[in-house]
């Protein structure tokens, strides 16, 4: 059994990376969400690859600074938060975590002060 079996069946994409852009892990949908672009080959080979300009620019300044990096998009009829931020290994930058998940297109915002 893994560490943490939930992370597999979570319904969005989790990708990670590390320090230097390689990835090291996938769960299931991010496996699924890449399949074109080799799905859990991608293990082992460069983020950068699967980023296309200008977003491969804004990756590598993410790397240098250490920033987090969210948004939203729509694709394929679906609205998207992607959460791109770093981790950290015992204080040190280890590399990018990226959250994809699907949203509805109208979301309620809530203020709790």
């Amino acid at each position: 059994m893994k560490p943490y079996p939930w992370v597999d069946e979570f319904p969005g994409s989790i990708t990670v990376s590390d320090e230097n852009g390689i990835i090291l892990n996938m769960n299931n949908k991010s496996v699924e969400v890449f399949a074109e672009d080799g799905g859990l080959a991608l293990i082992g080979s460069s983020v950068l690859n699967c980023h296309p300009e200008p977003a491969r620019t804004k990756l590598v300044e993410l790397y240098k600074t250490e920033n987090s990096n969210i948004y939203t998009l729509e694709k394929n009829g679906k609205k998207k938060l992607i959460y791109q931020t770093p981790w950290y290994n015992e204080g040190k930058f280890a590399g990018y975590v990226e959250l994809a998940l699907d949203i509805p297109f109208k979301l309620p915002h809530f203020i709790r002060d």
